[in-house]
């Protein structure tokens, strides 16, 4: 990790951070990691949840020459922060299953013209051939996000990450920087070997987070718990489920209290699933009750609580 920051690459990263985002400074240890990444070193940055990892690849890969890659495990996520970035001006896209043929050849275009700031795309997709396709772009680097997927030892292992080396390895003179708000010593250890980024490549920042509470309480009459949980607790919130059935049948009790509430699960039709996380992103006060299917990816700052109606 860099000790000092380059005085005009600072500049430059907050000139874009304020122009773009909007903000007047960066966060925590944002400012290191960028500056590391701008000067083309490899890096492994584990911030917390909210520690605004997204910035630090989006800031260098727009200051950068060339396209940036952005390797993340959700359509969900890619789609989410496109569209942010695209209301930003920044240009981005994604290569995801849901795209169509003729968007997909748009997007990769776009990006061989020298056209595209980010392009998203997903760890399965690499896999298929689709690395050998991106291997003819100027890349500016490789952002592997949810980095812990890399890792045996991470809590959400994707056997896809893996392979991830040797396209990796193709551009061997581009910049990579993993990035994970989950990962204890022996997975650190793992995605720096996995993904080749040396040990002083890695840059730590504490978990803590004073904002959030836990707390957890004997189930008895979990409905009626849940029920006056939400009537006592003001703002949006999601309600995780362990079944699609109990997802429809919790929602249907919580709207005696008022609040708007909705049901989420993969069994739903897409239509309706997009509606709902529509609605809820929107919402203030809005109760989803979901299964796991939901919630990855959601760029929503103003969630109040998140309970379980069961051991997840």
């Amino acid at each position: 990790m860099s000790e000092t920051i380059p005085a005009t690459e600072l500049t430059d990263a907050l000139a874009l951070l304020k122009r773009v985002y909007g903000y007047d400074a960066f966060r925590g240890l944002q400012a290191d990691v960028i500056s590391d990444v701008l000067q083309g070193r490899d890096v492994l940055a584990v911030l917390p949840t909210g520690g605004g990892k997204s910035l630090c690849y989006q800031i260098p890969s727009i200051l950068r020459r060339g396209t940036g890659l952005v390797v993340s495990p959700l359509i969900a996520l890619m789609a989410d922060q496109v569209d942010a970035l695209k209301a930003l001006g920044v240009r981005a896209e994604r290569l995801d299953s849901s795209m169509a043929p003729a968007d997909k050849q748009a997007a990769l275009e776009a990006a061989r013209a020298g056209e595209m700031d980010m392009l998203y795309v997903s760890p399965e997709a690499l896999g298929s051939g689709l690395g050998n396709v991106l291997s003819g772009l100027d890349v500016s680097l490789i952002a592997i996000d949810e980095a812990h997927c890399v890792s045996q030892w991470g809590h959400d292992f994707r056997p896809d990450y893996r392979l991830l080396r040797p396209m990796l390895d193709r551009f061997e003179h581009v910049p990579r920087l993993a990035l994970t708000a989950t990962a204890d010593k022996a997975t650190r250890e793992d995605i720096l070997v996995q993904l080749g980024i040396p040990q002083d490549g890695l840059i730590l920042a504490g978990f803590d987070r004073p904002n959030i509470r836990y707390a957890i309480s004997p189930k008895t009459n979990v409905t009626k718990q849940i029920t006056e949980f939400v009537r006592e607790t003001p703002g949006a919130g999601i309600v995780y489920c362990t079944s699609r059935a109990a997802t429809e049948k919790l929602a249907e009790k919580l709207e005696a209290t008022g609040r708007p509430t909705r049901a989420y699960h993969a069994g739903l039709p897409p239509a309706e699933r997009a509606a709902a996380q529509a609605e809820f992103v929107a919402s203030e006060d809005m109760v989803m009750c979901a299964t796991i299917a939901f919630g990855m990816g959601i760029d929503k700052p103003d969630v109040r609580f998140v309970a379980h109606a069961g051991l997840p």
